[in-house]
């Protein structure tokens, strides 16, 4: 192709070269540097020059060419549209006989400014370079077919569409004329073509277009022709190329299943552990893509063993990184990973959609083999349950029993998979729990997989330790109160080890110990267990300081112990109690004053101890009044409530509800302004801003309106419209937020029914609908005394929706209450009445599914 006219000026290109050439100098000054930059960049043919540079350097400027070909890619992409058409010609001109330059670093950076140029105009603005990229691949010359594969590969990576799309003039779409093309790189000699070609047409399997699926024989073909690669970066695209299909189109795959299987178990073993962790990735794909697990089953004593043997550390492994797994070694700060405290969610859910805290400390954040094959474990073990138990346990076994001290890390990676497996296989793991009193065997089986827990948490290892507590943290979540004949040797090892470990894996034993109060409830409150767990606690809560974030999960730890113990906490509660409001003011002073308060405002501190009271409030019940009433608590927790930080008004709001439930006289002065405060969580933007915010609001005016009744009637109004509005808008929000929202309908309705009852046209449908998906407990049942007082007091508002609000209540399982059963009957029994006058009875309730109408009739005598 003939060059364009224009021509570089000696002087500019002299300036311009040599500003390129400075500014890879380290010592440089880069803001004169960047000035300097800025005024030639103003040049209209500034573009101009840095394609000449890139493509005809020759002597020292050499050196520059490629930094010239970056800046002219980054100038491009961001004002394209600003340069003028005869520049872009003259660039486009230029550049393209170096698709196939001898510099390496030319070539590349030549394809990179391809793929940017086909982004604003694709190859109708520029066919001569799908000519030339043809031209190329089909030349035998490796320079010019590894410039257009990598050219062809970042156009792929950007632009994918765009190779499938219909181009005016061309015969074919531009993949269809490639793909065959690239297919046929795949045998050759040169390891680079190979892995540039496989590359490419791995970044269309998630398209798939068509002009991959007609030729799909040759490209499986292909990829089995380079399993065995000698090139691990190959032998990692293989990997992943069969991955990506399983995951989009496995039945590509089903053919040959029992070939790729057997290939990803060689390859999961690779000496390269790029190219296993690659292959690793398989086995999540295989279980998410729904395929026959039979197909699987025959591998599974092959595929754990792998997995298992991958779970090791590696020896290089960063978490292993300038460690000292010395138990008695102190932990330096930077081992210890920042922690943050996550506000208490209240009402209907109890938290149940609270998001999932990854303590798998490993943890640095990269993704490596360990944690792959640890995630292949856990989803085949939801795939295949128990089944795998025979063939990991006696695995496990052999690993955990080794002695020798070096032999640490497979005793480590042998209670990671436990912990991996623990709620896919927890039936087996514990075997019938309901029954395991009564089992002398599972009681046995049970008893096993529990001291070998316990004794790995003793482990001199501070890697052992964590994963032994991480895992028993699964199974106390898992076996419940079927830990409760076995707490005192279970809280022996635990403060055994409460007295070893430090720093970083003590915040991982303070989980432990609050979810086995957690698990055990009342459990724990023996004299003889509390003796065992409660001094080592309280000395260390005594040792911290106010300002030592060791606190923290200390904090969590006593919340769940206190809200276990209930009124046996009492003997504790005194200290904590005013603990939690000195840190509560402290930190309130220091966010204005810090040098006042003595310490940096930190929320945590905050959040952590209205926390800690929520639970004091919880467990003591109307004992902590006393506290309470000795305290500014009242003038604090109004403080915080209007706090700007969400997580801080979120932990007020549930401490809110809480003491009102246990001592609500000491609210009552200031009630109306705690009522004003949460209903403002509310309102508008609010809800779907601060979702949790809202929802503790929510429940928190529940609380309130039963306990207080019609004094609550100011802002009964002020809150039943964004109450409905959530019930109709329930995009973007949670379940926990829907329930309570129904449920404070109801108990305002209940409290307060001459006031909602004339409005209930207007949120009876929506209403209904939430009351169905709320599971029998004493708060349904509130809102069910809602439903029936305002029917008494409005009837024909909810005749429209009658057939809903018999679905609602055709949704409890039981009504304990025998009251609230016999008023849903009146109020059945009563519109039956009402309507048969009309003769409409029998219109209403024909709609009713035959399940629902035979359930009414049999509960109701209707």
């Amino acid at each position: 192709m003939a060059t364009a006219a224009w021509q570089p000026q000696e002087d500019g290109l002299k300036e311009i070269c040599g500003l390129l050439e400075q500014y890879r100098l380290p010592t440089v000054d880069q803001s004169r540097i960047w000035q300097q930059h800025q005024g030639c960049s103003q040049l209209p043919d500034f573009n101009n020059y840095l394609a000449f540079i890139l493509c005809r350097a020759e002597g020292d400027a050499v050196n520059i060419r490629q930094a010239a070909g970056l800046l002219l890619k980054n100038n491009l992409k961001s004002n394209y549209q600003s340069i003028q058409p005869s520049h872009l010609q003259y660039i486009k001109a230029e550049v393209l006989p170096c698709l196939g330059s001898s510099d390496f670093g030319v070539r590349t950076t030549v394809g990179t400014i391809a793929s940017v140029v086909l982004q604003h105009g694709g190859f109708q603005c520029w066919p001569e370079l799908y000519q030339a990229l043809v031209q190329c691949l089909d030349s035998n010359v490796y320079n010019h077919m590894e410039g257009a594969l990598g050219a062809l590969f970042k156009i792929a990576e950007d632009l994918p569409e765009m190779l499938d799309s219909d181009v005016p003039g061309f015969a074919d779409r531009p993949l269809a004329i490639f793909i065959p093309r690239l297919l046929q790189f795949f045998t050759s000699e040169h390891a680079a073509l190979r892995r540039l070609a496989l590359g490419t047409v791995n970044q269309f399997i998630v398209l798939f277009p068509a002009a991959l699926f007609s030729n799909m024989g040759q490209y499986l073909q292909g990829l089995f022709s380079l399993a065995n690669d000698s090139v691990g970066d190959v032998r990692k695209l293989v990997c992943a190329a069969l991955v990506q299909l399983l995951e989009v189109q496995p039945n590509a795959l089903q053919p040959h299943m029992r070939n790729v299987i057997e290939y990803m178990l060689q390859a999961n073993k690779d000496p390269d552990r790029d190219v296993a962790l690659e292959a690793c990735e398989f086995w999540s794909a295989f279980c998410e893509a729904h395929l026959p697990p039979d197909l699987l089953r025959e591998f599974l004593p092959r595929l754990i063993d792998i997995l298992l043997d991958n779970m090791v550390y590696a020896d290089d492994d960063e978490a292993l990184q300038d460690e000292d797994e010395d138990e008695n070694a102190p932990d330096r700060d930077q081992d210890i990973k920042p922690r943050f405290h996550q506000s208490r969610i209240v009402g209907s859910t109890d938290g149940a959609e609270e998001v999932e805290d990854d303590d798998d400390d490993d943890i640095i954040n990269s993704w490596n083999l360990r944690k792959c094959s640890a995630a292949g474990l856990d989803i085949l073990s939801t795939v295949f349950g128990d089944d795998i138990l025979p063939i990991l346990m006696p695995l496990v076994q052999v690993r955990l029993s080794t002695t020798e001290d070096s032999e640490w890390v497979q005793k480590e990676a042998a209670i990671l998979a436990l912990g991996a497996v623990a709620e896919g296989c927890i039936s087996g793991l514990l075997p019938h729990l309901a029954q395991v009193a009564q089992s002398p065997e599972g009681q046995l089986q049970f008893d096993g997989i529990l001291t070998g827990l316990l004794r790995r948490i003793l482990d001199p290892h501070k890697r052992v330790q964590e994963a032994a507590c991480s895992a028993f943290a699964t199974l106390e979540e898992e076996a419940a109160e079927d830990l409760a004949p076995r707490l005192e040797p279970i809280l022996q090892h635990l403060m055994y080890a409460f007295g070893t470990y430090q720093r970083r894996n003590l915040r991982i034993l303070y989980d432990a110990i609050g979810t086995l109060a957690d698990a055990v409830g009342s459990e724990l409150n023996n004299p003889k267990y509390l003796e065992i767990l409660m001094p080592p606690l309280i000395s260390k809560w005594q040792q911290l300081s106010d300002n030592d974030k060791d606190l923290f999960p200390l904090l969590e730890c006593f919340t769940s112990i206190a809200q276990a113990l209930g009124p046996g906490f009492i003997q504790y509660a005194e200290p904590v109690f005013m603990r939690c409001i000195n840190l509560i003011r402290t930190h309130q002073v220091a966010k204005a004053d810090p040098q006042s308060a003595g310490v940096n405002y930190d929320k945590e501190f905050i959040v952590c101890s209205l926390d800690l009271l929520s639970g004091l409030a919880e467990g003591l019940g109307s004992s902590i009044e006393n506290l309470v009433s000795r305290s500014d608590l009242r003038d604090l927790l109004l403080q915080c409530c209007t706090d700007e930080a969400p997580d801080v008004r979120q932990s007020a709001l549930a401490l809110l509800g809480d003491l009102v439930k246990a001592c609500a006289v000491h609210l009552q002065p200031r009630l109306a302004e705690f009522l004003s405060l949460a209903a403002n969580q509310l309102q508008g933007q609010n809800v779907k801003e601060n979702v949790s915010v809202a929802n503790n609001a929510c429940w928190a005016i529940g609380e309130v309106a039963i306990k207080v009744r019609s004094e609550i009637s100011p802002i009964v109004l002020t809150v039943i419209s964004p109450l409905v509005r959530i019930l109709s808008n329930t995009e973007g929000l949670n379940k926990s937020l829907l329930e309570n929202s129904a449920i404070t309908l109801g108990r305002l309705g209940w409290v307060c029914p001459e006031i909602v009852a004339p409005h209930m046209e207007h949120f009876m449908q929506t209403w209904c609908r939430a009351l169905c998906t709320i599971r029998d407990d004493f708060e349904k049942e509130d809102a069910f005394r809602g439903l029936c007082a305002m029917v008494r007091l409005n009837p024909g508002g909810a005749v429209s929706s009658l057939a809903l609000m018999c679905e609602a209540i055709g949704s409890w399982h039981e009504i304990r209450s025998k009251e609230l059963s016999s008023e849903i009957a009146q109020v059945l029994h009563g519109y039956k009445q009402m309507l048969s006058q009309s003769n409409s009875w029998e219109q209403y309730f024909g709609t009713l599914d035959g399940t629902l109408r035979e359930k009414l009739v049999k509960t109701y005598g209707l």
